[in-house]
């Protein structure tokens, strides 16, 4: 088959082993673009999402914008940025944060908001402010999800990065785009492959995190029994109260129940 040939000659060609052309250097240029994105959509849509799956208000709104943002053409958003900031790397960080940011600001708000009513209640009982309860039982409970959505956000800017070299940046749209302009299809093939395998990549590595991140059983309980230390050493509600210890079976069953 014709691809089969286009691949070898791709990755036997010296200008793809070394130099600004390389495949490393076109992937580690793809990775950069993508993180940063991500960054910028991690520091404006987790702390929003986790504000929003623990007060409850306004959850039903981000979910629809949401789902309206993710329907945006990116290479519109690209053209768009140009047009607005002019050629350059904002014009790609733009359209891809706004892809990212999405997934994860629904992610956060439901993982925050499907942690369990009694483990916050006991939380609360112990002494625990709003920000603590948020900070170290609600965000425990919702580790899973929350990697669920950054890793959805991941997987669709890493496909996505390739416009990039619309705009004359680097990664591996290069290949796929500059091979496309000059009818070289073993480029186009080889990019296109290579896009595809990075995104695999780390779909698999996010599947990791996530299993890791979500032991049988007792992350929860584990969560807000260190909470639960942390207030009585600083004075709060289970030392003033004289609330039951851990292995009190009267404090024990809000506890133990499992986060869904």
């Amino acid at each position: 088959m014709n691809w089969l040939g286009w691949l070898h000659d791709f990755f036997a060609d010296p200008a793809h082993r070394s130099g600004p052309d390389s495949i490393v250097h076109r992937v580690l240029e793809h990775l950069a673009f993508s993180a940063e994105a991500l960054g910028l959509a991690a520091l404006v849509a987790l702390p929003l999402g986790l504000l929003i799956g623990y007060s409850g208000r306004g959850l039903f709104l981000v979910t629809a914008l949401a789902g309206v943002a993710r329907a945006l053409p990116t290479l519109g958003l690209v053209t768009l940025a140009v047009l607005l900031a002019g050629v350059g790397e904002t014009a790609v960080l733009l359209p891809l944060t706004a892809l990212a940011a999405p997934p994860m600001l629904v992610a956060a708000a439901e993982g925050v908001r499907g942690t369990d009513p009694d483990v916050r209640d006991a939380a609360r009982g112990i002494g625990l402010t709003h920000p603590q309860t948020l900070l170290r039982v609600c965000v425990p409970a919702a580790a899973p999800t929350l990697l669920a959505g950054v890793r959805t956000a991941s997987v669709q800017v890493i496909a996505t990065a390739t416009v990039a070299a619309y705009v004359g940046l680097g990664g591996l749209g290069r290949y796929v785009i500059d091979g496309l302009a000059t009818r070289n299809y073993p480029t186009t093939v080889g990019g296109a492959l290579l896009v595809v395998l990075l995104a695999v990549a780390v779909q698999l590595l996010f599947a990791l995190f996530v299993r890791l991140a979500s032991p049988p059983g007792a992350r929860p309980v584990r969560a807000v029994r260190s909470a639960r230390a942390a207030g009585s050493a600083g004075g709060g509600g289970a030392s003033a109260g004289g609330s039951a210890p851990d292995d009190d079976p009267a404090g024990s069953p809000a506890l133990v129940k499992e986060s869904p």
